[in-house]
C-alpha cells in the first residue's frame, strides 16, 4: 500500500475541497476523484466502472452516493457498492485528515 499526501495542514485541505464539490486529483499516473462531505473526504476512481464516463461530472445526492452522468448509476462513496445500475462496484481508497494533511491510501 502507497500513502499520498496532499497539503499540508487540516485547514489548507479542507479548502482544497469545498463542500460537496467533486474534484480530480492526479496522483502519479492514476487520476481519482475526490468530494468532501462534512469533515469526511472521499476519493474514488475517477471513471464509472461500466462505460468509463467521468465521474468528476456526476453529482451527489443525499444518501453520500457519487451520480453517474452517463447512465445515472449510483455508488456508495464510503463502500464503492453500486446502488443502482447492473455493473461492479467503484473502487474507492481511505483517506485521514490530520494536522499535517490529506493521507490517500493506494494498493
Amino acid at each position: 500500500m502507497k500513502e499520498y499526501s496532499l497539503g499540508s495542514s487540516r485547514e489548507q485541505v479542507l479548502g482544497l475541497f469545498p463542500e460537496r464539490m467533486i474534484k480530480k486529483i492526479q496522483l502519479g499516473e492514476k487520476l481519482l476523484g475526490g468530494v468532501r462531505i462534512g469533515e469526511k473526504i472521499f476519493v474514488f476512481d475517477a471513471n464509472c466502472p461500466h462505460r468509463g464516463a467521468p465521474l468528476t461530472q456526476g453529482t451527489l445526492n443525499g444518501l453520500g452516493e457519487i451520480i453517474c452522468p452517463l447512465h445515472e448509476y449510483r455508488f456508495d462513496l464510503s463502500t464503492g457498492n453500486v446502488r443502482a445500475g447492473s455493473c461492479g462496484d467503484l473502487e474507492v481508497y481511505k483517506t485521514r485528515i490530520d494536522a499535517n494533511g490529506l493521507k490517500i491510501m493506494l494498493p
